[in-house]
């Protein structure tokens, strides 16, 4: 039953998906990352073969050895788990829809419920809503279908396949729900960001003193912006939007109930010279630090696990003027502080 596959949703879809999912189960797999950096442009075919595919920019991501991607703040926002887009010329899916109805309906193991399926989809395009496939206006248009995103929840990405593929003048965009979109380019893009991690600096140096306050801070060079800019280019479409993720805020857990935070909230704000907190000075040990940590009990033989996570405020713009605003991300690390009783303090 290989052209069943895994598509039961409706009939309509169904029929598609009878169709489709053997033959273009490459291109079902969504977003492709080209590289760091690409940045190369064309008409949207691949050795004669479009794939219409979302592409990636990343050379303005976050680097190095701790980098991370963002988890959403609204645990209820997701990327986009699939969309439509140009998929084929009318010569590609008048020769895909023609091989596929030959081999499901020629195939003895098909059920006869596929081979039905299959003829009512092949009639639809050939002779039927369509003629000919629109051979005629292979220059003019291509045919839409769907893409699912491989990063997205398997229930979720196939909520697209229900609509059957249908046809678009280069240069239109059709106004149908989850037609591709800057919107949802820059929620791909969300997915892909990137952002450094967060161990911060603490002083006074050596072991933390019980009932002393301990200062945290992120030099500016640290943290600053990152971006993900991500596009999709055919015949008749050329779209791209960029994501981009700034450090706002930084929250500090001291891993212990017994511990107090500097500020109360546990929430140190951006500087306007993008640093985080202040270094910390000698002469300074009993005085409030503007983000710190005093912890009120030894950890012992032991530490206590420090958690630093940045807030990162995202948003994005793209083509047509087109800008909004998209969840919070947060990206954090855990480090060891060992604490000790008190003995005495060098002002």
């Amino acid at each position: 039953m290989q052209g069943l596959k895994r598509h039961t949703i409706s009939v309509a879809g169904l029929t598609a998906a009878l169709l489709l999912a053997p033959a273009h189960s490459a291109f079902a797999g969504g977003p492709i990352d080209k590289g760091t950096t690409n940045t190369k442009k064309d008409n949207g075919l691949k050795d004669g073969t479009l794939y219409a595919a979302v592409s990636y920019d990343t050379s303005k991501n976050g680097s190095g050895s701790s980098v991370g991607h963002v988890s959403p703040a609204d645990t209820s926002w997701k990327p986009p788990a699939c969309w439509l887009a140009p998929r084929w010329t009318a010569k590609q899916f008048a020769k895909e829809t023609e091989s596929e109805y030959k081999n499901v309906t020629t195939d003895p193991s098909q059920p006869n419920y596929a081979k039905n399926a299959t003829a009512e989809f092949r009639e639809k395009y050939k002779d039927g809503e369509y003629k000919n496939y629109n051979l005629d206006k292979q220059d003019d248009g291509m045919w839409w279908g769907a893409v699912e995103n491989p990063n997205a929840p398997l229930l979720d990405r196939t909520a697209c396949n229900s609509t059957l593929p249908f046809w678009v003048q280069n240069g239109d965009t059709p106004k149908v729900k989850n037609a591709i979109s800057p919107e949802i380019l820059a929620g791909l893009a969300y997915e892909q960001i990137k952002v450094p991690g967060t161990e911060v600096t603490l002083a006074p140096s050596g072991a933390t003193k019980v009932n002393l306050p301990t200062w945290a801070w992120l030099d500016k060079g640290d943290f600053k912006p990152v971006s993900v800019t991500a596009s999709i280019t055919a015949p008749g479409l050329n779209i791209q939007a960029t994501t981009v993720a700034k450090p706002v805020s930084l929250r500090l857990q001291p891993g212990t109930a017994d511990a107090e935070t500097y500020p109360a909230s546990g929430e140190c704000a951006i500087n306007a010279d993008d640093s985080i907190g202040e270094p910390y000075a000698k002469g300074k040990a009993t005085e409030t630090p503007p983000c710190g940590i005093k912890y009120l009990r030894s950890s012992g033989g032991g530490t206590y696990n420090l958690r630093a996570t940045v807030t990162w405020e995202i948003t994005w713009t793209g083509t047509g003027g087109t800008d909004g605003d998209l969840p919070d991300g947060t990206f954090g690390n855990d480090q060891d502080v060992k604490v000790q009783e008190a003995q005495a303090v060098n002002r």
